[in-house]
């Protein structure tokens, strides 16, 4: 067996630069996810088969390429402890590439790796279809399209010219693309599903909470949820937007209880007043909370059921983006009578923790004389006394209440809401914690409602007769506007800066809403576009009852009126030049000889033959000879055309 030659000639020196390129803008979107040594890797391998086509050098041998590919697979699953998901087979995307330019000596092995960076470019929109994904898949296909027609061009073909190719084969494709987005039938639930990539972290509520838990959530703004209200929008008040519910606490975290279904806790509810109608868009948590405005009352997200402290939760995990319907009261009463089983579930506090709390808990319940009174005194102490709010608070040691309360005085909505719940369990009155959401932006532009990671917030709950469950959030005893102005607009007013908030330019702040508006629309009319939205425009084009048959048949009729009205395009615009006049004419001359023109034979080598091989008069064909040269390539005249045609007349 003859061995493979490995050296290079330089032959891919002027095509390799744009495959190089190709591959480097499929990539880009995947570097943030990417490990640090797989992006290195390839950078290094490309940068090798560069400077070994450059210098004619030869290709690293089977046995090192061989070797460094287990290596790099091996550093794989290392990494990503799998090979399948987004983000392993992204990782392994990559690494192919890069090992197969090591091995690239042809133009075959070029094709490969365009195809490879086609994967590589789709395999980006598995994680998230971005706004900029629309712009970045037709300016990636482009560039890809050209480095392939690079590698069959012509001596004389310039750049430009196979960029120009490349654009107009994608605007021939561009209508079928639109007819099968538009017409091909959406299913509630896809075909597969693909392993999300957990190679980044997705921000989002922890399902237990100490002081410090939601600091890092509080710094960020990132979109939680979009919620676009069908009439007026509630007072920033009463947006408290309820997601999990913490019922122990360990002297320190406090935690939940697993999400199950049970009885149907929402007849323990009743509900008055207004209620609002609004839609909620979630980005991705990974987690089974789903978030809604206290208190909800109807929901269409399926699989959705209301848990037993009147949380939502999803049976699966939220991986993907999900819109819902809510329809909630901000006026409600919630159990109005507790077993008292559960009165002394919602009383327990770990005994010999936080005893100072527990002793100055006691001691106030018994001067106020009753539970409402006792409630009103520990909120006016955080009131009248030095506490403070603010991001960045001290540590708080093993006995974070008692610290809080008698030494530090500083912290944000856990803090406060942990230390409430304490005093209020110490004094024998049952106690909650919510985790969720409070306030949220309002959208001038897409006039939607904004809520970040940022508006993350930790508020009580304590069981009164007569009244329920009752919601208190101490944290507005202390920092009132970061409850009736929200977290940015109180950065916006001043009044974040003692907290931890810088407020952004107005500029800026602008800019951000324009785009964060861009962002709504894109996700609605785009992303959003499923079953429901596509009957409804279906309806809208005057199909009545829309079903996958008519949809499908729809879809064929126009697919192919577009392949036949691009295949007419595309004839009509290759189509062989009209033969002028003069060449109309001689072809008559050329049959009256009984001969047929060789390729290539121009007209006085026609003209010689024809003297010799046919039997028309040698003066005769030369005049023919004569008028047509001179009608076909010179100057343009009637005069010129009339000669011919009298010439060939004269034949007899």
């Amino acid at each position: 067996m003859r061995a493979q030659p490995r050296g290079t000639d330089g032959s891919l020196l002027a095509s390799l630069p744009w495959t190089l390129g190709a591959l480097a803008v499929s990539l880009a979107p995947h570097v943030p996810y990417l490990a640090v040594w797989i992006t290195g890797a390839f950078i290094c391998c490309s940068a090798w088969r560069f400077t070994i086509e450059k210098q004619r050098r030869m290709l690293p041998s089977r046995w090192l390429r061989g070797g460094l590919a287990l290596v790099c697979f091996l550093g794989v699953f290392g990494t990503y402890s799998s090979i399948s998901g987004v983000g392993p087979g992204s990782a392994l995307l990559a690494i192919m590439a890069a090992l197969k330019l090591l091995e690239t000596r042809k133009r075959r092995d070029q094709f490969v790796l365009l195809f490879i960076s086609i994967f590589l470019v789709m395999s980006s929109l598995l994680r998230e279809q971005f706004l900029w994904s629309l712009p970045y898949l037709i300016i990636s296909t482009l560039i890809i399209l050209t480095a392939w027609l690079r590698m069959s061009a012509g001596e004389g073909e310039t750049a430009r010219q196979s960029f120009s190719t490349g654009g107009r084969l994608l605007l021939y494709a561009a209508p079928l693309a639109i007819a099968m987005w538009i017409f091909f039938p959406r299913l509630a639930s896809p075909f597969w599903a693909v392993p999300i990539d957990t190679s980044r972290a997705t921000s989002g509520l922890s399902d237990s909470m100490s002081p410090g838990d939601i600091s890092s959530l509080s710094m960020s703004d990132e979109v939680a949820f979009r919620v676009r209200f069908d009439g007026d929008i509630p007072e920033p008040h009463d947006r408290y937007w309820r997601g999990l519910v913490m019922t122990r606490f360990n002297g320190r975290t406090w935690t939940g209880s697993e999400p199950r279904a049970g009885a149907p806790v929402e007849r323990q509810i009743s509900f008055s007043g207004k209620s609002f109608a609004y839609e909620v868009t979630l980005e991705p948590t990974r987690q089974q909370w789903v978030f809604a405005m206290d208190m909800p009352m109807s929901w269409s997200l399926d699989r959705t059921f209301m848990g037993p402290q009147q949380q939502l939760i999803r049976v699966t995990p939220i991986e993907q983006r999900v819109a819902y319907e809510v329809v909630s009261y901000p006026e409600y009463q919630v159990q109005a009578a507790l077993p008292t089983i559960y009165r002394r579930y919602y009383t327990e506090v770990p005994s010999g923790s936080n005893r100072r709390s527990a002793e100055l808990a006691q001691q106030m319940h018994d001067a106020a004389g009753s539970d409402t009174a006792f409630i009103d005194a520990v909120l006016a102490k955080f009131h009248d006394e030095e506490y403070f709010y603010t991001l960045h608070p001290p540590p708080l040691g093993s006995s974070p209440v008692d610290r809080f309360l008698f030494d530090t005085r500083q912290g944000f909505c856990e803090h406060y809401a942990s230390a409430f719940a304490f005093m209020m369990r110490s004094a024998g009155i049952p106690s909650r914690i919510v985790l969720g959401y409070q306030g949220g932006e309002i959208n001038p532009f897409g006039g939607h409602l904004i809520v970040r990671q940022s508006d993350a917030h930790a508020w009580t709950e304590v069981w009164l007769e007569r009244y329920g469950w009752y919601r208190i959030d101490p944290t507005a005893a202390v920092a009132p506007e970061r409850i009736e102005y929200g977290v940015r607009d109180a950065a916006l007013e001043g009044f974040g800066a003692s907290w931890g908030f810088s407020a952004p330019s107005e500029l800026l702040q602008k800019l951000t809403l324009t785009w964060d508006a861009m962002n709504a629309k894109w996700n609605d009319w785009i992303l959003g576009y499923g079953p429901d939205k596509q009957n409804s425009f279906m309806e809208w084009l005057g199909m009545n009852e829309p079903d996958w048959r008519k949809m499908l048949l729809t879809l064929v009729t126009i697919v192919v009126a577009l392949v036949l009205a691009i295949s007419g395009l595309m004839m009509l615009r290759n189509r062989a030049p009209r033969k002028d006049r003069a060449t109309i004419l001689y072809n008559k001359f050329v049959k009256k000889t009984g001969l047929e023109r060789r390729i290539g034979e121009t007209a006085q080598e026609f003209g010689l033959r024809a003297s010799t091989e046919s039997t028309l008069p040698t003066d005769n064909i030369e005049s023919v000879t004569i008028a047509y040269l001179d009608a076909r390539y010179g100057p343009a005249s009637a005069g010129a055309e009339v000669k011919l045609r009298t010439a060939i007349a004269a034949i007899p």
